[in-house]
């Protein structure tokens, strides 16, 4: 992992159905395999995609620091 690669922080980002997968990734890092591994920050937000037939739609968005 990039932790034991020497890294202080790693960034979790995730869109849409993926952020519930991105966190249970967090949370598995932090209990299982870095338990010293703190969440340093959430950010949320909405970013609005253009499709083929030119619709815009809404797309939920999270990004998890966790920093050791």
């Amino acid at each position: 992992t990039q932790f034991n690669g020497g890294s202080k922080e790693v960034v979790i980002k995730a869109r849409g159905r993926a952020i519930s997968r991105a966190v249970d990734t967090a949370e598995i890092v932090r209990n299982r395999f870095v338990t010293d591994a703190k969440v340093k920050d959430i950010k949320i937000g909405t970013e609005s995609i253009t499709n083929e037939e030119g619709r815009t739609s809404n797309v939920s968005t999270i990004e998890i620091v966790l920093s050791k």
